[in-house]
């Protein structure tokens, strides 16, 4: 057992004065001297190791909704279809490394190559890794030469697509995600365009029923959408086109929206010089304008927002996922709400319970920041410490 002393304390519920007592992996009390020590003489016998954090904010650790641990940044995404399994197991344990070096304590993979992100879940969790939980959607299902179709699961035909979302529900699947809409790095996909169809698109929903498992639609152009708010997706990841109609129907639905608003970013600032692929540049540069239009329709219809970057797209490192908050501020949310895109509204998108507070019964996922993230959306930049699960990994 141990306690952070000294400090204060900043979640969804604001910042205030508070020492965290945590053990066994949970927070046991949160509060004043009195609390501590009431929760102190309930956990257990021995005595507690004191950490001083004086001058410091502890956090609940950042969750990302979106990313491919098998990919590395690199400009051309294309160029690690060659790239042996080993080599992408490898890539994945140094992206995961990363991501809890900068604060990240839970991430969601929407598509790798195989059970690549389901067998990195199994290894963190069994401590062979260091790093983040993962939650995983194994392969992706997309139309026949659809988006992301060198390492997606294709199919077509509802019920194809349903047998393909089974597929991944028993190979382990904490999440589906299909492709309802081209994307802006697969060549001669048109990014708006929607894919699977309506049809498709309830079969998928409908194979995720039985077993409640959460559902995401890569989807950027409107109608795309609209389709998959309609099909009861839960979660719509880029969302770049969205016109007013589709952000009213995602609030009306509770749909999440995921907007990843690092991936275009890391390719518009980059560019062709870097060596990105002309038509993925031209693509980006073309939804990067109407991006700003699809975070006014969604604030001003109130779409529920959980952080996600796409972190492994040119030019978007996993130890640069904190700067989505700050990106998420740029585009009109306070660090507060960004702050709970990243922790509360990322863990209930997740179906995860017990992350995203620093409170009595969650998990100990803390994080030590010099600032505080309800205040300053750049706070989480070099954290003092980082604890999952109770576990300092940094």
């Amino acid at each position: 057992m141990y306690v952070l002393q000294g400090g204060r304390v900043a979640d969804v519920d604001g910042t205030r004065e508070a020492d965290v007592a945590v053990a066994d992996g949970e927070i046991v009390a949160v509060g004043n001297d009195t609390d501590l020590a009431a929760a102190e003489a309930d956990a257990t016998d021995a005595e507690p190791t004191e950490i001083d954090v004086s001058g410091n904010v502890v956090a609940p650790g950042l969750i990302d909704a979106h990313v491919h641990l098998m990919m590395d940044g690199r400009p051309d995404v294309a160029t690690a279809v060659s790239d042996s399994d080993y080599t992408a197991s490898y890539r994945a344990a140094s992206n995961l490394e990363a991501a809890v070096e900068a604060g990240v304590t839970t991430v969601r993979d929407l598509g790798s190559r195989g059970t690549l992100a389901l067998d990195a879940g199994e290894a963190v969790d069994a401590g062979d890794l260091d790093g983040p939980r993962v939650l995983a959607c194994g392969r992706n299902v997309i139309m026949t030469g659809g988006h992301g179709n060198w390492f997606g699961r294709e199919a077509d035909g509802p019920a194809e697509v349903r047998k393909a979302a089974r597929e991944q529900l028993k190979a382990g699947a904490d999440v589906l995600k299909c492709m309802a809409t081209g994307g802006v790095l697969t060549e001669g996909a048109v990014t708006g365009a929607p894919e699977l169809t309506p049809d498709e698109l309830a079969a998928f929903t409908d194979a995720a029923a039985p077993t409640g498992t959460p559902t995401a639609a890569h989807a950027h152009g409107e109608v795309g959408i609209k389709n998959a708010a309609e099909a009861g997706i839960t979660s719509v990841e880029h969302g770049t086109f969205m016109d007013r109609e589709a952000a009213e129907m995602m609030a009306d639905r509770g749909t999440y929206w995921v907007p990843t608003a690092s991936a275009l970013r890391g390719i518009v600032e980059n560019g062709i010089e870097a060596g990105i692929p002309a038509d993925a540049v031209a693509k980006a540069e073309d939804a990067a304008e109407r991006f700003g239009d699809a975070w006014e329709h969604a604030l001003d219809a109130d779409v529920p927002i959980a952080m996600g970057t796409d972190a492994g797209t040119p030019f978007n490192s996993f130890e640069g996922i904190p700067r989505e908050l700050s990106l998420m501020v740029d585009h009109g949310l306070s660090p507060a709400d960004a702050l709970e895109a990243a922790t509360v509204n990322a863990a209930d998108l997740l179906g995860l319970d017990d992350v995203g507070r620093v409170a009595e019964g969650y998990r100990a996922d803390l994080v030590v920041l010099d600032g505080d993230p309800n205040s300053d959306a750049d706070a989480w930049r070099d954290p003092e410490a980082v604890f999952v699960d109770g576990d300092r990994v940094v």
